[in-house]
């Protein structure tokens, strides 16, 4: 007999509808799976079957084929272990095949017959919304996070096939109630670096890509660790691409349920290319890149990541995907993310003027680790110096997280009423109706290209910075010179080590 159960399987952040077929003939005993399975899934040969056992169910000595189809896309992981088991039982005549029409069928299965959760559930069942979607009851909040689609949950074998023969599907386990979030980092901790707190209040109402440089303990990552609480939450479209996200790679949402905050990453600098930009062998996972979809991507020690690895996030900075292409499979990785990086100015980390250890060739290698195009797709460059003893030692806090947030959305709000986008996302055409020159700024732009100061991707970055600035600040429509300045004063060469000041 043959049996046909509907499931899923993972590529990328994708679900891609699979359908397990089952044939169960006279012959001699076997079992054997065909359909591009990878390693975790020949090995459901032995899961099936030893669940099957565990829960009271017969084994079919009889010869068993299953097809994966489609055949020509890859099956990973064990997610098709209860799809194969159900298929089993319908072709073994255990099971009536009508029992079974309405529903897909996502999980893994363990010896005892126990159901497991695996990653990428949420992408998986809703590529099979069409069917009730039966899954463990440890996946069934993830599953329901996507929104209007069916699904049924249970923590065994046991209770699935006796649900199927006409038993009640047993209660969803309760949502986890998540407690009170702790608060984000307040910038009022934040001494002094008013140059710093600048270009991040301008990052967070525009969008904008931001590289902070000074020395050791001058508070480069205490600002980055700030940039998430000035950020407005994640629309509906951004929140279920990040949800799709996470579900994907196997990370816990805080909280549980839907992404909806803005996440903050920061890998370490020794991560490889996979676990920054995705991909993989066989399985195509998302790398930190997506999973700062919506976010913050931070790289603290900038010069310490491989130059390779930060040549590859170009693509992705500028298009807002990662395109991971393989022999038998091509996945688009959602990775729209605001970029913050953190770097010394030299290998030593600099500090006071005539300080520096660092000789010549030194200081040449460590800036050549970071190329020119991958610094252009910074709008912001701002040194920033170490703090001073007043500033540390005084009583007087800067302005908080709360107050700078205000301002922060109001522009937000003003540049998407305006355009539909923050300004970071302005087209070259978009930024001649929405930022247009006046004489003087034109000429000032003239004077920057003729000293190879600025290139075209650069200007544009500047112009997006200035009609920021001009957002905050309630300037005219038309970016002058003045706001022209502020913004090439804060896009300082990664080279310098003097402190810019900003009017």
């Amino acid at each position: 007999m043959i049996a046909s159960i509907p499931s899923a399987t993972l590529l990328g952040v994708t679900g891609q509808p699979v359908t397990v077929e089952v044939h169960s003939g006279v012959g001699v005993p076997g079992f054997q799976i065909v359909g591009s399975p990878d390693a975790a899934c020949r090995e459901s040969r032995d899961r099936v079957r030893a669940a099957l056992l565990s829960s009271g169910l017969n084994w079919p000595n009889r010869r068993i084929t299953v097809n994966l189809a489609p055949s020509g896309v890859r099956k990973a992981g064990a997610g098709l272990d209860l799809a194969i088991a159900i298929a089993l039982l319908v072709a073994d005549e255990q099971l009536p095949p009508e029992t079974v029409e309405r529903f897909a069928f996502v999980g893994e299965l363990g010896l005892d017959g126990s159901l497991r959760g695996m990653p990428g559930v949420a992408p998986m069942v809703a590529c099979r919304s069409d069917r009730i979607a039966v899954v463990p009851s440890d996946a069934f909040e993830q599953a329901t996070a996507i929104g209007a689609v069916d699904v049924r949950c249970a923590s065994n074998l046991v209770e699935v096939v006796s649900a199927l023969a006409g038993a009640p599907w047993p209660d969803p386990p309760p949502r986890a109630v998540a407690g009170d979030d702790l608060p984000p980092p307040d910038l009022a901790d934040v001494r002094g670096q008013p140059d710093a707190r600048l270009a991040l209040e301008l990052a967070a109402a525009g969008g904008h890509h931001l590289l902070l440089v000074g020395p050791p303990g001058a508070g480069k990552t205490m600002l980055a660790q700030r940039l998430p609480g000035l950020l407005p939450a994640l629309d509906p479209v951004a929140a279920l691409e990040a949800t799709m996200v996470y579900s994907a790679a196997g990370v816990p949402v805080p909280g549980g349920g839907v992404v909806r905050q803005p996440m903050f990453r920061a890998p370490h600098h020794s991560s490889s290319m996979i676990a920054i930009v995705g991909g993989g062998s066989t399985a195509l996972r998302p790398g930190e890149a997506s999973l700062a979809h919506g976010g913050v991507l931070f790289l603290d020690e900038l010069g310490e990541f491989p130059a390779h690895v930060l040549d590859a996030l170009r693509q992705p900075i500028e298009e807002g995907v990662v395109r991971v292409s393989r022999a038998t499979s091509t996945a688009t990785l959602p990775a729209r993310f605001q970029m913050v990086a953190a770097s010394n100015p030299c290998p030593c980390g600099g500090g006071a003027p005539g300080e520096c250890e660092c000789d010549v060739t030194a200081r040449m290698k460590y800036f050549r680790r970071i190329s020119g195009p991958f610094l252009d797709r910074f709008d912001l460059r701002v040194s920033v110096g170490a703090a001073r003893v007043d500033d540390l030692l005084g009583r007087e806090q800067g302005e908080s997280t709360a107050v700078v947030r205000e301002r922060v959305l109001a522009a937000r709000d003003l540049a998407i009423g305006r355009a539909g986008k923050v300004n970071a996302a302005l087209s070259a055409d978009e930024l001649e109706m929405y930022a247009p020159f006046d004489h003087a700024a034109e000429s000032l732009v003239r004077r920057e290209f003729e000293a190879n100061r600025l290139t075209a991707r650069g200007l544009h970055r500047v112009r997006r910075v200035a009609r920021t600035i001009g957002d905050l600040t309630g300037a005219a429509e038309t970016v002058g010179v003045d706001l022209l300045t502020v913004a090439l004063q804060l896009r300082v060469p990664f080279a310098g080590s003097s402190r810019v000041r900003v009017a």
